[in-house]
């Protein structure tokens, strides 16, 4: 298990800012007081947190280009059919899969194919879980197009804790399928927009991971 390049900065504030704190702490309390115990207890805790979050597992895939995998690991919360007016203007199948903050938030590339849309959005910072945070929450959004006739929308969706929402993808540039995609930090959405003739192969709330859960099969 590596820590990803993401988590280097917020890690190493954390861990300064800890460090301070705490000394601080025991300069202010004296020797016999719990609250120095407690303080670097709770310290501890934290950044073992932030080090979780930040956890990057090894995912490699062999590409597949029947098949549509999980952009990310989380819950299914959104399986349903809608109009997609951003760049499809069509109907489409929407599947938007939550992450809380214990899930890896690393987002890899559902498919391989080109970039042919890339859009960042500011909005709002509401739950990630709610059925307008798709539409009203700062997102980035691209469209893949495998080069057959079959395009995926991916969205990353910053949610109520998220602040920054990190995507690598360049415009007309070519990606592969299982690549790491971007990162949104601290609990967020991500979902996913498909041709109506996929077969969809996930269910509502079934819980789903990045490069080893099959979303659809083109």
């Amino acid at each position: 298990m590596m820590i990803h390049k993401e988590g280097y900065r917020i890690l190493l504030i954390t861990f300064l800012t800890l460090v301070a704190l705490n000394i601080l702490i025991l300069v202010v309390l004296s020797p016999d007081q719990p609250g120095k115990i407690i303080a670097l207890s709770c310290s501890l805790l934290l950044f073992l947190f932030v080090l979780y979050f930040f956890r990057q597992p090894n995912r490699e895939i062999e590409p597949n280009d029947k098949l549509v995998y999980a952009p990310a690991d989380g819950r299914v919360v959104v399986i349903e059919e809608m109009e997609e007016t951003e760049y499809f203007n069509d109907r489409r199948v929407q599947i938007s899969i939550f992450m809380s903050p214990l899930n890896i938030h690393i987002n890899h590339y559902s498919m391989s194919g080109m970039v042919k849309y890339l859009n960042y959005t500011p909005g709002k910072n509401l739950v990630a879980y709610h059925p307008k945070s798709s539409t009203l929450n700062e997102r980035s959004t691209l469209v893949i197009d495998n080069g057959k006739g079959y395009k995926v929308m991916i969205r990353q969706i910053a949610g109520m804790m998220a602040r920054r929402i990190v995507c690598y993808a360049k415009l007309n540039e070519s990606v592969n399928q299982g690549d790491q995609l971007g990162f949104i930090k601290f609990g967020s959405r991500v979902d996913l927009f498909l041709p109506l003739n996929s077969k969809i192969k996930v269910n509502l709330d079934q819980l789903v991971k990045g490069n080893r859960t099959i979303i659809a099969e083109i």
